[in-house]
């Protein structure tokens, strides 16, 4: 028998009824009843769809059947029965053609519940990733303006992801790249030069084509400053590069301020220019320890890495000289028709192969791109995961190509595309700022509504579904607010717990010595069926972490949140209409320790979810 690769967490009360229902097969290969050697990595413990049908469900008999030459539903009989007889499973049920329903007994769910007591903010870590080096590359906005309410979406994503990758035991790397190449820093530069004759005295006007945001008046100034009419009486060869480079570190460094605002900090900052130019200062680090480029000796280099990229998939045979057929349908930007130098992306599953050079010799995007996912793989980086926005979809067959023809297809990339963000205000469509032209700053975003009410409502949708931030509605305090209504969870829970020390005046008030102390409580006791099913609700939070890290989904656990919140509250209204189902019972000390330990374990949850998500977990609410 062959389990397949198996994680060990001893915390998910899932993974160990996995275990046992493995186990029960094994048995039975013993037994002869199935055949030695069936792969059983394909067997899945989890929730049935339908509550009524027990605590879990299991297809084995379905995954095995084929391999074992049986029926599925006679195999589930003896699979069944083999789980019969397991301590834990109080009662297995078999459905439709082969599916096995299982009931634990209800010491089970307690033994789940001290675990997640015990292990406070660490419940739901795991060793899933066994350590494995992931690069996760996200906001990565031109330097030609601030941040905007689009990018804000990306940021939280990446850096939830991250966090998500990192407490499930990845060696995870935050990564920024800086467009500080091309065509669009040209025109940052133009632009900022007209603000420098502005800030001379000059009355200008910002023709088209142009960046017309206020914000470079700080740049023009800073220039008008530093070198006074000097600019002036250069041609526009000589003044371009000192502008760009000025006005690309003050984008970068106005992008840095926008993200530490929402609470994200990479850990390299990656420069596309360095992939041509090779000169990148790598003593530059900024305040919070991270570097401008990650290890120079594979980042900077006298060479021009696009073109030595470009010349390893030559020698490859993947790039040759031709001309693209005319493209189908609606005009694609990248298409001319000429002989040019082209990818063989077909090759490896794309819709055609692609430019790598522009008429004019220069590089194509995909180029820079290509060779930039190079160096992601010469620093080790066998795993990736980019986040794009909605507009680069057409772009993904293409990447995705190209880094398995690099990699001999032993590296995977997964590109998470992010929809937009449509700004409301109770319902009506709303702009924010003339500073940036006709764009909505994330930093007024944040300023207006607080950094956890933007982290939380930008992971409440999947990320390629078009999300709606109302800012009226992100503040209010209501259940239709689903960042105050989590963040009310947790600080309900500390409020009983400062409430419940009239009966139990031995509470701890220090979290570690209240969890230790709950951890023996007579849980029980607890016999409600409201109770037990949220004590299975708290159950089911490392499987879900390990779900989102697999999937790459961290929206996963901003809606568990919201369920678990919500059978919360609905269990301390229960009380206020049934007395005897309070979290505290005046008379009656013990029961009320084990309600303390189910919140203690709900506070737990709640509060090591959204540390996840980048939210802060707060003991009140004011």
């Amino acid at each position: 028998m062959t389990s397949g690769h198996q994680t060990s967490n001893d915390q998910d009360i899932f993974e160990a009824v996995l275990h046992r229902v493995r186990a029960a097969c094994v048995d039975l290969a013993q037994a002869g009843t199935l055949p030695a050697g069936l792969d059983l990595s394909r067997i899945v413990v989890e929730p049935p769809r339908d509550a009524t049908h027990g605590d879990m469900a299991t297809n084995a008999a379905m995954v095995l059947a084929k391999g074992a030459g049986k029926q599925p539903r006679q195999l589930a009989d003896a699979i069944a029965e083999k789980l019969r007889a397991d301590p834990v499973i109080a009662n297995v049920d078999i459905a439709g053609p082969g599916f096995i329903n299982l009931t634990l007994h209800t010491s089970a769910w307690f033994d789940a519940l001290r675990v997640a007591i015990g292990a406070g903010q660490n419940y739901g870590r795991s060793n899933l990733g066994q350590q494995t080096k992931i690069n996760i590359e996200y906001v990565s906005a031109n330097p030609t303006g601030p941040m905007h309410i689009g990018h804000c979406r990306g940021a939280v994503f990446g850096d939830a992801l991250a966090n998500v990758l990192a407490f499930s035991g990845f060696a995870v790397t935050r990564e920024f790249y800086t467009n500080d190449a091309g065509a669009q820093v040209d025109v940052l530069a133009r632009s900022a030069y007209l603000r420098y004759r502005e800030a001379l005295g000059e009355k200008i006007e910002i023709p088209e084509g142009l960046y017309p945001g206020d914000y470079l008046k700080e740049c023009g100034a800073e220039l008008a400053s530093d070198y006074g009419t000097k600019l002036l009486d250069q041609p526009e060869t000589e003044w371009l590069p000192l502008v760009r480079e000025r006005a690309v570190n003050m984008m970068v460094a106005e992008i840095r301020n926008d993200l530490m605002a929402l609470g994200v900090v990479h850990d390299v900052f990656f420069s596309e220019r360095s992939l041509v130019e090779g000169e990148v200062n790598v003593d530059t680090m900024f305040a919070d320890g991270s570097l401008i480029v990650a290890t120079p000796a594979v980042m900077v280099s006298p060479v021009d890495q696009v073109a030595a990229t470009i010349e390893q998939l030559r020698q490859a045979g993947l790039i040759y000289e031709g001309k693209l057929p005319p493209p189908k349908g609606a005009p694609v930007d990248d298409y001319e028709d000429r002989e040019q130098t082209l990818f063989r992306s077909t090759q490896f599953g794309d819709d055609v192969d692609r430019p790598l050079k522009k008429s004019d010799g220069s590089y194509t995007y995909f180029a820079s791109d290509i060779a930039y996912h190079k160096n992601k793989i010469g620093r080790g980086f066998l795993s990736m995961i980019d986040v794009w926005g909605a507009d680069h979809g057409g772009y993904v067959k293409r990447m995705q190509a190209a880094v398995k023809a690099l990699s001999d297809s032993k590296a995977e990339l997964d590109i998470k595309l992010i929809q937009l963000v449509r700004l409301l205000r109770a319902g009506e469509p709303v702009k924010m700022s003339k500073r940036a032209g006709d764009i909505v700053l994330s930093r007024d975003v944040v300023a207006e509504v607080g950094r956890d009410a933007v982290r939380f409502m930008m992971l409440y949708r999947k990320n390629d579904a078009l999300l709606d931030f109302d800012l009226a509605k992100v503040v209010e305090q209501s259940r239709e607010n689903p960042v105050f209504y989590v963040q009310y969870g947790h600080a309900r829970g500390h409020s009983v717990f400062r409430n419940a020390r009239e009966v139990v005046p031995d509470l701890p008030e220090d979290a570690a010595a209240r969890q230790k102390a709950l951890s023996s409580a007579a849980i029980e006791r607890l016999d409600d069926p409201a109770e037990l099913a949220l004590i299975r609700r708290i159950a089911q939070f490392p499987r879900l972490v390990e779900a989102a890290a697999t999937a790459h989904e961290p929206h996963r656990i901003a809606f568990y949140l919201y369920d678990l919140a919500s059978e919360f509250h609905a269990q301390w209204t229960r009380g206020t209409n049934s007395p005897h189902l309070r979290f505290i019972i005046q008379n009656d000390p013990m029961l009320t320790k084990a309600r303390l330990a189910m919140v203690q374990g709900v506070v737990n949850v709640l509060s090591a979810g959204l540390a996840l998500l980048g939210v802060g977990a707060p003991d009140e609410m004011r």
